[in-house]
């Protein structure tokens, strides 16, 4: 313990090791007293895309009695809150609201029992069940320390809250409302993602697209109705859609290369009405995942030459093709600046201790985000991270098979909260205050 106790003592007076602990203590501080009830109220009131009115109300309330000058309602439900503090960049960071359509099933005690009408009037029940909740109380202490720590940083701080990220529409539509003509451009973007499969105390950020881009594609098949024991009198829909969803799975497997990230699923089939009748139409839609501007294109291009083509091979007519078509917003890949990615990362590793950078995750997936269409056009310097949300222990047993982890948007989800707020916000607070040095 002798031989020790210099080298402990020495550790305590390094600059980032001593902001480190400073910073880590007035965090778990600020989480006991004010943000772990913030985040119990976010769990347990889930609202939906672009229907967060209570959630933008708290958020703005919580935001204002930081010290910030908040604006409600942009682009919907979204929140704006900006602090100026002295010459400097503007610096935005980004939290999304939202819940999802969907039953919590996670056991924990301040399970979400919420339910509420969607945007076509159906009730449904909502649930965090990806984290925006995380996001949120996450936001509102990176304001509550930003404010209390003035004099360790100078520019100016936009927080925002942002609708509708499930349903890739909300980014887009608080653009659409003139947020940077209303509010500045930024010079640097941040937002953060909690991570089920990381352990908590760690962040990281990956200097390749964390986030596939997305389009979602309808495939309207048109037929010539018969009856269902005469199916030589007309064209059947239902057959040509299933011709069609085979030859999909040959773009992605023979056409794009084999180290070219792609995805196309066909995640809804409609068709028919009895099981006598040949219908005269059916309806495929698709999610597509590209991870740049090449292969989006050869994706989409090849559904439509494949709709088309399978058509006629089964004898349909020029005006009688599948109609291909894009539906809801399509979201940009995000696309991390690398060189703000390594200076975050030196930042983060000086001040938060060499071991807090998580190793690089390996992606199972090819999950979106709306993110990118705040800082594509234009082009905004930007850093998408991810903050580790599962204890170290339970990773490893559920690596060992002994436990399986449930996934984001699972009705099972759940993350550690206390741990993955608190580092939301030290990651958070550290980026800042390294973007925007004091003057």
């Amino acid at each position: 313990m002798k031989k020790l106790l210099p080298l402990l003592l020495a550790a305590l007076f390094v600059p980032g090791a001593l902001h480190a602990n400073e910073l880590s203590k007035a965090v778990a501080k600020d989480y006991d007293a004010h943000l772990a009830p913030l985040l119990d109220y976010f769990h347990r009131n889930p609202e939906l895309s672009f229907l967060e009115v209570k959630t933008a109300a708290r958020m703005a309330k919580e935001l204002r009695a930081a010290g910030f000058t908040v604006t409600e309602g942009v682009g919907g439900t979204g929140v704006v809150a900006i602090l100026k503090n002295g010459p400097g960049p503007l610096v935005m960071m980004r939290a999304d609201m939202d819940g999802l359509p969907m039953q919590e099933k996670s056991g924990l005690a301040n399970a979400s029992t919420a339910t509420q009408k969607d945007m076509e009037g159906n009730m449904t029940p909502v649930a965090h069940a990806c984290g925006h909740d995380i996001h949120m109380a996450s936001l509102v202490g990176t304001a509550r320390r930003m404010a209390a720590e003035r004099g360790k940083w100078s520019g100016s701080l936009m927080l925002v809250g942002q609708p509708a990220e499930e349903r890739i529409g909300g980014a887009l539509a608080m653009m659409k409302d003139g947020l940077y003509k209303r509010f500045g451009q930024p010079d640097f973007a941040l937002g953060f993602h909690v991570k089920a499969d990381m352990a908590t105390g760690k962040v990281h950020a990956s200097e390749v697209s964390p986030y596939s881009g997305a389009d979602t594609v309808e495939i309207l098949i048109k037929g010539v109705g018969a009856h269902g024991a005469q199916p030589h009198r007309g064209k059947d829909p239902i057959v040509l859609g299933a011709m069609i969803v085979m030859g999909l799975q040959t773009i992605v497997s023979r056409e794009l290369g084999p180290r070219e990230p792609g995805l196309i699923t066909v995640g809804s089939f409609h068709g028919g009405s009895k099981a006598n009748i040949i219908g005269d139409n059916a309806r495929l839609q698709l999610t597509v995942r590209s991870e740049s501007a090449k292969t989006r294109d050869l994706l989409l291009g090849g559904i439509k030459r494949m709709a088309e083509h399978t058509a006629r091979a089964a004898g349909m007519a020029d005006n009688e093709l599948p109609e291909v078509k894009l539906v809801d917003t399509p979201a940009p890949p995000v696309l991390n600046n690398v060189e703000l990615v390594r200076r975050l990362r030196t930042a983060w590793t000086g001040k938060l201790g060499a071991d807090a950078f998580g190793a690089e995750e390996f992606r199972e997936g090819m999950g979106s985000e709306d993110f990118p269409m705040f800082v594509t056009d234009p082009y905004i310097p930007s850093v998408y991270f991810t903050v580790g949300g599962t204890a170290p222990e339970t990773i490893a047993a559920a690596k060992a098979g002994k436990l399986r982890l449930p996934s984001h948007h699972s009705p099972l989800f759940k993350v550690e909260h206390g741990p993955a707020v608190r580092m939301g916000v030290e990651s958070t607070v550290v980026a800042l205050q390294d973007l925007m040095g004091k003057r």
